[in-house]
């Protein structure tokens, strides 16, 4: 039995920093922003081209100190919304010798590593690939990589710098011969997707285009790709399964 057998599982997170971040930085920039529109809306009220004037100028009558402790205070309070969903959304990633588990909120799954042939972190996702070359999953992630290749190489996990199959991708571009059948329609789709940065959309398409044996690669908002066996891999991250099931 592999000595990586007898390890302890492995998680990586942002850690504590990471929460003190969220928690304390976003509340105190709301506070600044909140405190900063509060001092100068008598100097934006008198700007006939400031969006959302007449707010301005509402806000421009309001008395003193209460505008400005209740601009402070709904900064804060949008401060901590955006703490709780970044914290909610921050992935964290268990390893152990015979799989890995990533969490998003109460969205959880796991990847044997029988199933795995490498794993790699590449454009700010971690990637895992089967024997065909599919995706197994792709999840967003700002976890260093240096902290991920030592989890996963910890536990026995093959691991790379970068896509094996990076060389393999071409640019799309409409009727580009070679793509299976119906799979011009789905990547064009796509790109209207992207270009409205709905993001549902797109992990959609991307797990329909993984379905005809299509794996994807984002740059910005192009969109590049290669194929595999079709049906060949699991579903991404666009199928994460609830915790607990």
């Amino acid at each position: 039995m592999d000595a990586a057998d007898y390890r302890p599982r492995t998680v990586v997170t942002g850690g504590p920093l990471e929460l003190v971040v969220l928690w304390g930085g976003f509340p105190l920039l709301g506070a600044g922003a909140g405190w900063l529109l509060a001092a100068s809306t008598g100097w934006l009220a008198r700007l006939s081209w400031v969006p959302f004037g007449d707010l301005i100028r509402w806000l421009d009558r309001l008395p003193e100190p209460p505008a400005t402790l209740g601009a402070v205070a709904v900064g804060v309070l949008a401060g901590l919304v955006v703490a709780g969903v970044g914290t909610a959304e921050r992935l964290i990633v268990t390893v152990d010798s015979t799989q890995v588990r990533f969490r998003r909120a109460d969205q959880s799954r796991g990847v044997a590593r029988a199933d795995t042939r490498v794993a790699f972190l590449a454009d700010k996702h971690v990637v895992l690939l089967d024997g065909d070359g599919a995706e197994l999953v792709r999840e967003s992630t700002d976890l260093p990589a240096a902290h991920l290749a030592a989890a996963f190489r910890a536990h026995g996990w093959a691991w790379t710098d970068d896509d094996p199959h990076r060389s393999a991708y071409r640019l799309w571009v409409p009727d580009l011969p070679g793509l299976p059948v119906g799979a011009d329609a789905l990547l064009y789709a796509r790109e209207r997707a992207l270009e409205r940065d709905r993001r549902d959309d797109v992990r959609e398409l991307r797990r329909e285009l993984g379905r005809l044996g299509v794996v994807l690669r984002d740059e910005g908002r192009r969109q590049y790709w290669r194929t595999v066996a079709p049906g060949a891999g699991r579903p991404t991250s666009a199928e994460r399964e609830p915790e607990g099931r």
